[in-house]
């Protein structure tokens, strides 16, 4: 098999890795077809360049450039050291290309770093499934309906809250939150409409809760409020201010016409000793008592 100079140089400029190099007054004295081809920039207008020259703009995954940092390659060429890093990298187009970034030194006949070799392969491919993988995790743990929390999902939450309140004795508070006359809505007119009142509702719950609150869709027009780190009275105030902010809002319909709902809400704090059927039954037996009362009210107990 052949092993001379042009050999290698054929396996370099047919592997689809980008490569480059440079030497020890940090110039570019290679750039590879794959770096070509990944990069959009020609060898002739990047060979010769300062590798702390801003053509490539290399940034961290921060956001934080390189050049100001000091890039992977111009730290290997310092030190001998190999390294391996995942940057953003500019396109000649103007765009940032993910990249899994790899250098090492080159020495001379005497052992001196004589250069440093980068090799860069597209990270694009994996970014694209790990964001898929994230986007499927969202959507096992949401209604895909509301953006809110799925019941499983707000379950697990709701375990989590209880572990912790034994372990730490954080104060919970916990909403049960029924939309009023919500068949009404839906007989009169429609489904489509329906969901659009379960969207207000839920967007409405979700903007005026603390980024630590949970909130999901409990089942049917029901939802579940997880308040972290409060106590009675400010339960009742949240609980309160929900009720009022989901009274004045209101909906479009067909005709024209402002469409708008109550809730009925029942609340309670985690007591010593509570498991997720204890809860959930008792703000449960609150939620039903504030309709029995005629609806549109909360009904508490500590």
């Amino acid at each position: 098999m052949a092993t001379g100079e042009s050999f290698y140089q054929t396996v370099l400029e047919n592997i689809s890795d980008g490569v480059y190099v440079c030497d020890r007054d940090q110039r570019v004295s290679y750039w590879s077809p794959g770096a070509e081809r990944i990069t959009g920039f020609p060898a002739e207008q990047v060979q010769g360049a300062s590798c702390t020259d801003k053509i490539l703009m290399h940034v961290d995954l921060t956001g934080a450039s390189l050049y100001e940092k000091g890039s992977p390659l111009a730290a290997t060429l310092a030190d001998g050291r190999k390294r391996e890093a995942r940057v953003y990298l500019h396109h000649k187009e103007g765009h940032r290309v993910p990249l899994v970034v790899r250098t090492s030194p080159i020495y001379d006949a005497a052992g001196t770093i004589d250069a440093a070799v980068e090799v860069f392969s597209d990270n694009s491919t994996l970014l694209v499934a790990l964001k898929r993988v994230e986007d499927l995790s969202v959507e096992m743990e949401t209604d895909p309906l509301t953006g809110a929390l799925n019941r499983r999902s707000m379950e697990a939450r709701l375990d989590s809250y209880l572990t912790e309140r034994r372990r730490m004795e954080a104060s919970v508070g916990v909403l049960f939150v029924d939309i009023d006359h919500f068949k009404n809505v839906n007989d009169t007119f429609g489904h489509e409409v329906g969901d659009e009142v379960l969207k207000m509702v839920a967007e409405t719950l979700r903007d005026h809760l603390r980024a630590s609150d949970s909130l999901a869709r409990w089942g049917g027009e029901e939802f579940l409020v997880l308040l972290h780190h409060v106590d009675a009275k400010g339960c009742v105030t949240v609980a309160e201010k929900l009720r009022r902010l989901v009274a004045d809002s209101s909906l479009s319909t067909d005709d024209s016409n402002a469409l708008s709902v109550t809730v009925s809400l029942g609340g309670t704090l985690l007591r010593p000793g509570d498991n997720r059927h204890s809860l959930i039954t008792r703000v449960d037996h609150l939620l039903y008592e504030s309709k029995a009362k005629g609806r549109n009210l909360l009904t508490w107990a500590d």
